[in-house]
């Protein structure tokens, strides 16, 4: 079981939106959070960034933030903690197994990818399998 306190995730905000609109978008039945809590954070925020009603498909609600401020983003925080809040949900609690990596990294992306694992090395109880194809 995975979780995420809501009012201390000890992530940086956007990180924080991200992970909480990856949720309530997808169709994890185990998410604690109700469809109706987790529609209205992602119409509210969604709402912070469109002048138009949000995608009726699943597979197109998906809200680009690289042309968010901070204040819009800051808002999206207050808008996920009171919507949760409002609903005595404290904390977000889900189980789902890891998935297999469905595609691999292009060429473009390898020098990006290389940075980061050298910034967050691998963790040495884990196998390394990133000799491995993808």
């Amino acid at each position: 079981m995975q979780t995420l306190d809501v009012e201390n995730s000890g992530l940086p905000d956007l990180q924080f939106v991200l992970i909480v609109l990856a949720l309530c978008t997808s169709d994890l039945p185990s998410l604690n959070v109700p469809e109706d809590v987790r529609q209205t954070i992602f119409h509210r925020c969604w709402a912070l960034m469109h002048d138009t009603p949000p995608p009726a498909k699943g597979e197109d609600r998906v809200l680009d933030l690289r042309d968010g401020t901070d204040l819009t983003l800051e808002a999206m925080v207050e808008v996920i903690r009171g919507a949760l809040s409002s609903h005595g949900i404290t904390q977000l609690r889900w189980d789902h197994p890891s998935s297999e990596t469905t595609r691999a990294t292009t060429p473009q992306a390898l020098p990006l990818v290389d940075r980061l694992q050298k910034l967050y090395p691998a963790d040495p109880d884990i196998a390394d399998d990133s000799n491995q194809p993808h």
